[in-house]
Formats: structure tokens, C-alpha cells, sequence
């Protein structure tokens, strides 16, 4: 089959890697363009743009899709390439780009299939930029990936079809992003192959239980004590690993990269818990397990964390450097 593929991230990258080892042929990949990244900012390639000139395949980096938008010449130059690959069908995962409805209608018509998304949720829950780490930080038990019709609307067209995968009380985003993107490199290729055979029946998303995962932003890496301490451990396991929780400590901002609610074990913590006066983010205990820190609800133990400019370290690890001691409040 012949296909154009447009991602940027690694999630997309696997699936596409997928495609090219199924034999499926490439006739154009669209890719983000290069993004300045690390401390000397220079230009870095997408995992997509890697792995296209690793194959040699045909590549574009527009910076815009919209013809009337900002950056028209890229879009038209984009447009003639999209003409020119005469596609089956466009695979998107992870793009980043909206497609502007004549995208849409150059995908579709007689003999093609349209614009098929790879999306990390069940849909219709978790529409949006960030359905992985939203679905964490909710304490979903389950999720899962679809691969859907595209329509104009955000992530709303038709489903083909949907795989779900459990959500671990120990998955932080970049287990699930590996455990999702595997399975939507696999589900993608089932889909194109019943394509082949004129087997896909669309199904409408239901019009209940629509939630959207909304870009996740640095200012909510911010902690805040007074949640409950299950909501802040999903919150660090969703977090990680980016943009990172993280909690002022002396003035420096400290990354918090595991954490697990704790059980009151013994009766200085057990009785601080109950103690409605405690301030919230003060060391309740300290041992080579961790850091027991009041919450709004409960208190969480830090496992795992990281000062400016260090490595991450286990707790233990981390206070020989970096002393705390019981009644500190952390900001």
C-alpha cells in the first residue's frame, strides 16, 4: 500500500518503522521542522526526519499546512508534494500540525482511505495533545489506542478500531508512551491489512464520556501539598518524564521523579497524619526508603529525586548531598 506518514516524536517513529518493515511503501513523510534542543540550543532533527533519511525516503518540514496561514509557501510547496505521492492513505500519529481541510479532501475520494490517526486513548476519552499523561493523573485503570477516521473536528472522526491496555500503578509516562506505541504500531498494521480487504466499518465515537487531555503546561509541575497524596504520586508518575514535578527546597527548585503514598508504619507518622494543624509539605520522616512528606490528605514518600544540575538519585542517595531533616517544610 502506498501511504504518506506525518509525525515528529518517537511514538511516531515506531509506527512508522512498523510500516517499512511490513514492506508498505513511503511515498512522503511529513515531519515537524528541526527544533532547537540541550544547553548549546543547536537544531535537532525529529525521531521521524531520523529515520526517513536513514531510508532515504522523500521528506518535508512545513511549518505550516495552512495555505492562507502564516507560512503559505511552505504550505503550498507541501501541497504539490502531497499531489505528487498519490497516496492510498495518509497515516498521522503525533504530528503536531493540524491538517487543514483540503489535506483532508486530497486524502479522501475514490480508491483512498482518507487520514488514518494513531491515538493514544479510548476514544472518545482523552481527546487531545496529552491523553498518556492525563490518563495517569486521573487514575485511570485502563487505556488504550485507537485508530480513527480524521474528520475537521479535534480527534472526533469515526473509530476503526480500538485495543486496550491496563494502566500499571507503576507506569510513569514513558513506560505507558512505550507499552501504547508498540500497540498502535501493531494495531495500525491490522487496520491496513483488513483495508486491504475492504473490511473497515467506521464506527461514530459515543457523545458520552468526552474528556480532553489538554497540553500539559511547566506551571503545573509546580507541587502542591495540600492535594491528597494519591493525587500527587499519579501526578509524579504522569509528570515523569516531562515537564517533571518538582518542589522548592531552600530556594532550589528540586525534581521529584518517584513517589509512592505511604502507610503509616510507625506512630510519630501516624499520628502527624491525623494532625489536621500540620503544615502541608513538612518532612514528616526520613529513612533509607525515603522522604514521608505531609499532604492535603495522607502523606507521600519521595523515592526518587533531583537538585539542579545532578543526576537522579534514590532517596539515600540523594540526602548525602542534599541533608533534610523532620520539620522542614518544603515549598
Amino acid at each position: 500500500m502506498r501511504l504518506i506518514f506525518a509525525g515528529t516524536p518517537e511514538f511516531a517513529a515506531i509506527a512508522l518503522k512498523s510500516l517499512l518493515a511490513a514492506g508498505h511503501h513511503i511515498g512522503l513523510v511529513l515531519t515537524q521542522p528541526d527544533r532547537p534542543a540541550g544547553r548549546g540550543l543547536k537544531l535537532h532533527p525529529s525521531p521521524v526526519k531520523q529515520l526517513a533519511l536513514q531510508h532515504h525516503l522523500p521528506l518535508a518540514q512545513p511549518r505550516s499546512l495552512r495555505l492562507d496561514g502564516k507560512f503559505p509557501d511552505d504550505a503550498r510547496a507541501a501541497q504539490l508534494a502531497i499531489n505528487q505521492a498519490n497516496a492510498d492513505v495518509m497515516v498521522v500519529a503525533a504530528y503536531g500540525l493540524i491538517l487543514p481541510q483540503w489535506v483532508l479532501d486530497t486524502s479522501a475520494g475514490q480508491q483512498k482511505l482518507g487520514c488514518l490517526n494513531i491515538h493514544a486513548s479510548l476514544l472518545p476519552r482523552w481527546r487531545g495533545a496529552a491523553p498518556i499523561h492525563r490518563a495517569i493523573a486521573a487514575g485511570d485503570a485502563q487505556t488504550g489506542v485507537c485508530i480513527m477516521q480524521m474528520d475537521a473536528g479535534l480527534d472526533t472522526g469515526d473509530i476503526l478500531h480500538s485495543v486496550h491496555q491496563p494502566i500499571a500503578d507503576t507506569d510513569t509516562s514513558a513506560t505507558l508512551h512505550d507499552k501504547l506505541a508498540a500497540l498502535g504500531a501493531q494495531t495500525l498494521l491490522a487496520v491496513l491489512a483488513q483495508a486491504r480487504q475492504g473490511g473497515l466499518k467506521p464506527e461514530k465515537q459515543a457523545e458520552i464520556g468526552i474528556t480532553y487531555a489538554h497540553k500539559i503546561s511547566k506551571a503545573e509541575a509546580a507541587v502542591d501539598w495540600t492535594q491528597d497524596a494519591a493525587v500527587l504520586a499519579r501526578q509524579i508518575r504522569a509528570f515523569n518524564p516531562a515537564p517533571v514535578v518538582f518542589c522548592m527546597v531552600n530556594g532550589e527548585p528540586v525534581k521529584l521523579y518517584a513517589a509512592q503514598q505511604a502507610l503509616p508504619q510507625n506512630s510519630e507518622i501516624d499520628s502527624v497524619t491525623r494532625n489536621s494543624a500540620m503544615v502541608c509539605g513538612t518532612i514528616l520522616h526520613i529513612n533509607q526508603a525515603g522522604i514521608t512528606v505531609q499532604c492535603g490528605q495522607g502523606a507521600l514518600t519521595l523515592t526518587q529525586l533531583q537538585r539542579p544540575g545532578g543526576t537522579v538519585l534514590a532517596a539515600a542517595d540523594f540526602l548525602r548531598g542534599f541533608p533534610l531533616h523532620v520539620g522542614q517544610v518544603l515549598a
